[in-house]
C-alpha cells in the first residue's frame, strides 16, 4: 500500500516510543534515535519493518526516537502510525491485531 500522508505515534516519555513515518521511494529506510541502538536497534526495525511488511507497505521513511520502549510498545505503535499514514484509521485492518 502507499503511504498517503506523513504520521507520527507515540511520545518522548521514558518507556515510549515516536515513530514518524512518510512516503518513501527507495524500499523502507529508517533514521534511529536511541540509547539502546547497539544493543537493540536491529530488533526494533525488525518489529516495525513486520509491521510495515503485514500492511503491504514498501517504500517508507521511518525516524524512530526510542526512549526504551518494550517491544510490544515498538509494534502498538508502530501499528498506530501506519493506519495513520494510510488513512485508514476508521477501518483498521483486524487481521494485523
Amino acid at each position: 500500500m502507499e503511504i498517503k500522508k506523513s504520521a507520527v505515534a507515540g511520545t518522548l516519555e521514558s518507556s515510549d516510543v515516536q515513530i514518524m513515518l512518510s512516503a518513501g521511494n527507495n524500499g523502507i529506510e529508517f533514521e534511529l534515535v536511541s540509547d539502546v541502538a547497539k544493543q537493540f536497534g536491529d530488533a526494533i526495525k525488525e518489529t516495525i519493518t513486520d509491521v510495515l511488511n503485514t500492511y503491504g507497505v514498501t517504500d517508507a521513511a521511518v525516524s524512530v526516537v526510542d526512549k526504551g520502549a518494550l517491544d510490544m510498545v515498538i509494534r502498538a505503535r508502530a501499528i498506530a502510525v501506519v493506519q495513520r499514514a494510510l488513512d485508514i484509521v476508521d477501518t483498521p485492518n483486524w487481521e494485523v491485531l
